[in-house]
């Protein structure tokens, strides 16, 4: 059985770090009352000009470097994104372009906060079926240009940023001995749309609009789909929760990653956070969390690891690797 192995991580943050202090400076709010609703502490935030692509490039050379390959071994790019630098064309193809990758496809996943999930379920597709051998999966988002300013229930929550892994084909035994992604699981709900939206678009306003958000909704199905796709995908393998070695979900708050574990009865030891110190970098955040965890150690070669992620739509999803 061909399985989709990650071969190498990258990751990309801007270096423009805006503390709670400083954003107390511009709607009424405090650290006390951010790190107490979120967790978190600091976010990264683009500066004017640094695009989508620009985080996007930096965290793809990371991870081609990480992976020991060139980009001309690439036979796609696919970058999931809410935040592309332009309508069209994708982002990917300015990434592919701006790596000197000449043959091949690129082109973008649009799934909010679940995008790096979408993507990593179509990759795998695609090398298990044998159209694509190597492929560059990129999360990368400026959600900081989606933002309104004065609302300080949604302006406290998002940063910027950029994560990618190099997928590449290997042949496994096709148990849950294998190294590669072993299943992936998603799940989507339009009727949920007014919850978590962007206020604008090409065909309805001619403008990108700004994120709106229904927060304590969001919080509400946010643990209760979030376990339940975590269950499907265990469960699509055979294993129970606690035969997973490590648990990395999107970083969007605190108290959600802590009430899936309650609900789960996951030890909190086990889940990956770093939304203390990125925020919610949407599509970004399950790598750039993915990339914090193998290079400080604790994701060894061999370990089971879940990726988890609900976004806008409402969009949710997991997947499940053997590292």
């Amino acid at each position: 059985m061909i399985r989709a192995r990650i071969l190498g991580c990258g990751s990309f943050l801007p270096a423009n770090i805006v503390t709670n202090d400083d954003l107390a400076r511009l709607v009424d709010t405090s650290d006390a009352w951010i790190r107490e609703r979120t967790g978190i502490r600091q976010r990264h935030i683009a500066q004017p000009g640094e695009k989508t692509s620009d985080l996007a490039l930096a965290a793809a050379r990371d991870a081609l470097a990480d992976a020991g390959i060139d980009a001309g071994e690439l036979d796609m790019i696919i970058c999931a994104t809410t935040t592309p630098d332009e309508s069209f064309p994708a982002t990917a193809t300015i990434v592919q372009s701006r790596l000197g990758m000449t043959s091949g496809a690129a082109f973008d996943v649009q799934a909010v906060c679940s995008g790096f999930i979408y993507g990593l379920a179509l990759a795998d597709s695609l090398i298990r079926t044998g159209a694509a051998r190597t492929i560059l999966l990129i999360g990368a988002e400026t959600m900081s240009r989606l933002l309104d300013w004065s609302d300080r229930a949604t302006c406290v929550l998002f940063g910027d940023g950029a994560g990618a892994v190099v997928l590449q084909a290997h042949d496994g035994a096709g148990d849950n001995s294998d190294r590669g992604v072993l299943n992936t699981r998603l799940f989507s709900d339009g009727r949920l749309h007014d919850m978590l939206y962007a206020d604008g678009g090409v065909s309805s306003t001619q403008s990108a609009g700004k994120l709106r958000m229904q927060g304590k909704e969001v919080f509400k199905h946010a643990v209760t789909n979030i376990a339940a796709a975590i269950v499907a995908s265990s469960q699509a393998a055979g294993l129970g929760i606690a035969d997973i070695d490590w648990f990395v979900p999107h970083q969007a708050n605190q108290r959600i990653l802590d009430g899936t574990a309650r609900k789960l009865g996951i030890d909190p030891a086990k889940v990956i956070s770093t939304v203390a110190l990125h925020g919610n970098t949407s599509a970004a955040s399950v790598p750039l969390a993915l990339v914090a965890a193998v290079r400080d150690g604790r994701i060894q070669k061999g370990d089971l690891v879940l990726l988890e992620a609900m976004g806008g739509g409402f969009t949710w999803g997991a997947a499940l690797i053997r590292w």
